[in-house]
């Protein structure tokens, strides 16, 4: 279904019924990190309120206009980007209150604006945690987080931002608001919208805002980062504290020498923890209430995996500043790929207990596609999200190596739905995959998401391009 352009009368029409809304388009709205996509917009628009959300949807509805959603701007897949002209971008970047924090219920209700650090730094002046952590959360804003299922860090303990999220208040392609921020744990009264919104990327209306779940603040925090030989033996050291230490462990990220190598190549200013010689790190933290001496039991399950060479070395955070460092050093390794350059990046999951199998035969692959090539593969061996990503040689350019582009993407992917996995692990569809959901997606789930496409968006405005088309 075509779409109409957003015309001069059209937003002199707008502007008249919502003065201020209409605001300059701004180099920053049309640029993504990657710099894959390059975007045009006719108008951002900047709501105060679900009412100008509603008036906004409703008129474009009207109109033929499509939308789309912008929020913090930082996604990897091309979501937020208005390639098409006469499109309008929807920025939430006005609404970034906190209506209510509930101490008794443990909820927060914020709106789509926030920034996620924002919103951790209100839940913790009440020494309650909101636990989504990413890199990025000193920018990204939890409407975006939420419309992409954002994963990040702490998905072993607390899963995704899908399971942080008791309920939303969202707008529909034709202005209808949909009221569901109650505080209710169970509430089994027909189809869950907040289930069907959170990932939809804006395809399929906005999120406004959002009440999300907060937890008691760990009261010992034990972070560390240990040597080990091999995905195997990471593998088998999570199950060997997930024995001794249940839930309480919130983060388990595999490191690649390859990623510290990148960093101390790009970022040589940046001050690193204690690292060692081998292969692959594990970054490990553990969070438990009071009297739980986690530190004296993590240091002698520590001592036990050292004796039986499971852990070859490393080193407990013995301060704060200490814990910092070594989170640092792990969240630059985006940063440090991205000056590296990237000739392919892939977010992709498999079954955790796959996980070493999957990469030596990915590196074979590679090998076979080109010897040269390095590969850094990191990210939450917890919850089977890898970030297997493929670089040039020191010293040549990514663009040297693009004519392999489309070859090793599609082998990496090929390899993922060999194992069961997903092309898309924490990132989502938006515009760059596309063609990877028609290759891969299952035919039934494909036919379902189009006919709610379809049923929720007839006129096809919300976010089009991205995700999945309302066509066959």
């Amino acid at each position: 279904m075509s779409l109409n352009v957003a015309s001069d009368d059209f937003l002199r029409e707008l502007d008249a019924s919502l003065p201020g809304v209409i605001c300059p388009v701004e180099a920053r709205y049309l640029e993504e990190p990657r710099g894959v996509f390059h975007g045009q917009a006719s108008a951002v628009l900047k709501p105060r309120s679900v009412a100008d959300v509603s008036h906004i949807l409703a008129r474009c509805n009207g109109a033929r206009v499509g939308v789309v959603p912008y929020s913090g701007g930082t996604g990897l897949v091309g979501g937020q980007i208005c390639e098409q002209p006469g499109r309008v971008l929807l920025s939430m970047e006005r609404m970034t209150s906190i209506r209510e924090i509930s101490v008794d219920d443990q909820t927060m209700v914020v709106e789509a604006g926030a920034i996620l650090k924002s919103i951790q730094d209100a839940a913790d002046d009440l020494e309650l945690l909101f636990p989504l952590s990413l890199a990025s959360e000193g920018s990204c804003r939890i409407g975006g987080n939420l419309a992409t299922n954002a994963g990040g860090v702490n998905v072993v303990r607390w899963g995704n931002a899908r399971e942080l999220c008791l309920g939303v208040e969202a707008v529909l392609a034709d202005g209808t608001v949909v009221h569901g921020l109650k505080s209710l744990r169970k509430d089994n009264t027909g189809y869950d919208l907040r289930h069907l919104l959170i990932g939809s990327e804006g395809s399929l209306g906005v999120i406004t805002a959002a009440r999300l779940r907060l937890f008691p603040k760990p009261v010992e925090v034990v972070t560390s980062l240990l040597e080990v030989d091999s995905p195997d033996v990471a593998l088998s050291l999570l199950r060997a504290l997930q024995r001794r230490f249940g839930e309480t462990i919130s983060a388990f990220e595999l490191i690649d020498a390859t990623g510290v190598s990148f960093i101390r190549e790009t970022m040589p200013d940046l001050v690193l923890p204690p690292i060692g010689e081998a292969k692959w790190q594990v970054l490990v933290e553990l969070g438990t209430g009071e009297g739980a001496a986690l530190s004296a039991r993590f240091e002698a399950a520590l001592a036990d995996a050292m004796e039986s060479s499971m852990v070859l070395g490393g080193h407990i955070a013995q301060s704060e500043a200490q814990r910092l460092a070594i989170w640092r050093m792990r969240e630059s390794i985006p940063e440090a790929n991205k000056r590296v350059g990237a000739v392919v990046s892939s977010d992709i999951s498999v079954p955790i207990g796959r996980i070493p199998e999957f990469i030596p035969r990915a590196r074979d692959v590679i090998q076979r596609i080109n010897a040269e090539l390095r590969v850094n593969c990191f990210g939450h061996l917890g919850d089977g999200n890898l970030h297997y990503n493929i670089y040039p040689p020191k010293g040549r350019s990514k663009t040297e190596f693009g004519n392999l582009r489309e070859e090793i993407k599609t082998a990496i992917h090929d390899l993922v739905y060999s194992f069961d996995g997903s092309f898309s692990a924490e990132h989502g569809v938006g515009r760059l995959k596309v063609g990877d959901l028609a290759k891969y997606g299952d035919t039934g789930k494909l036919a379902a998401m189009r006919a709610i496409k379809t049923a929720l968006d007839p006129n096809a405005i919300m976010n089009p391009g991205a995700v999945v088309s309302a066509g066959p």
